[in-house]
C-alpha cells in the first residue's frame, strides 16, 4: 500500500492593510470619537490612533484642530439647507432653525463644535443661501437679511449649547422648586411651571417665534 499524501497546510490569515487615510474618513472618525467621548476627549493624537495613522499624517488635511472642527461642523450641516421653497419667509427660516438644532443635537457637543467655525463649504453656504434668499425675497435689504440670518443661527447655537451642557441635569427640579420662595421671589414662584419645564424644545420654539415676530416688524418698516 502506498503512503498517503501529506495535505498541504492551509494558508494562515493575512493581515489586510488598514483603510486608506483620506479627508472624508478622518472627518467621519472624528465625529464618531466625538459621539463616544465628547469634545474634550477629541485630540489629534487620539484621532490618529483610531485611524491607525501617525498624528503628523492628519496635518496633510487639517493644519490645526480648529480646521478639523470646521470640517466637522460642515459635515454636520449636510442636508440642512434642503428646505422646500415657501411663499412665507418665516416658515422657511423656522424650518432651517429646526434643522440646524436637530443637526447639532445629533452629535455629542455638536453645538460646541459648531460655535465659532467659519466654514465656506457647500453645506454651510447652501444653508445660509436658502435663509438669506428667503429674507431678501420677503423685502429685507441684503445686509439686513444676512444679519437676520445670523441672529437666528446664533440663537439656535446658543440654545443648543445650553441644552447639551445641561444634559442629564434636567431631571430633578426639586432644588429649584425649594429655592423659589414666594416671599423672596414672587415673580419666579409665579413662573414655576415654565422654570421647571423639562421640555427645552418648548423654550426653543418660544424664543424662535419671538425672534421671528420681531423680524416681521422690521420688514414692514
Amino acid at each position: 500500500m502506498g503512503s498517503e499524501a501529506t495535505p498541504e497546510p492551509k494558508p494562515g490569515p493575512t493581515r489586510g492593510r488598514p483603510p486608506r487615510l483620506s479627508r472624508d474618513r478622518t472627518i467621519d472618525e472624528a465625529l464618531r470619537l466625538l459621539d463616544e467621548g465628547g469634545l474634550d476627549a477629541l485630540t489629534m493624537r487620539r484621532l490618529a490612533d483610531a485611524l491607525n495613522a501617525r498624528a503628523g499624517a492628519l496635518y496633510r488635511y487639517f493644519a490645526t484642530k480648529q480646521g478639523l472642527l470646521t470640517a466637522m461642523a460642515e459635515q454636520m450641516l449636510a442636508g440642512c439647507g434642503d428646505v422646500a421653497d415657501s411663499p412665507d419667509w418665516a416658515q422657511t427660516v423656522t424650518a432651517l432653525a429646526h434643522r440646524l438644532r436637530a443637526a447639532l443635537l445629533a452629535h455629542r457637543d455638536g453645538a460646541r463644535v459648531y460655535a465659532g467655525t467659519r466654514s465656506i463649504g457647500p453645506n454651510t453656504l447652501g444653508f445660509a443661501e436658502t435663509a438669506v434668499a428667503a429674507l431678501i425675497k420677503a423685502g429685507f435689504a441684503p445686509d439686513d437679511a444676512a444679519r437676520a440670518m445670523f441672529s437666528i443661527v446664533h440663537f439656535t447655537i446658543g440654545h443648543t449649547l445650553e441644552e447639551q451642557a445641561a444634559a442629564g441635569d434636567l431631571a430633578d427640579f426639586t432644588p429649584l422648586r425649594r429655592a423659589l420662595d414666594p416671599g423672596t421671589y414672587p415673580a419666579l414662584a409665579a413662573a414655576d411651571a415654565a422654570l421647571t419645564d423639562p421640555s427645552l424644545a418648548t423654550h426653543f420654539e418660544f424664543g424662535l417665534t419671538a425672534l421671528i415676530d420681531g423680524l416681521r416688524v422690521g420688514v414692514r418698516k
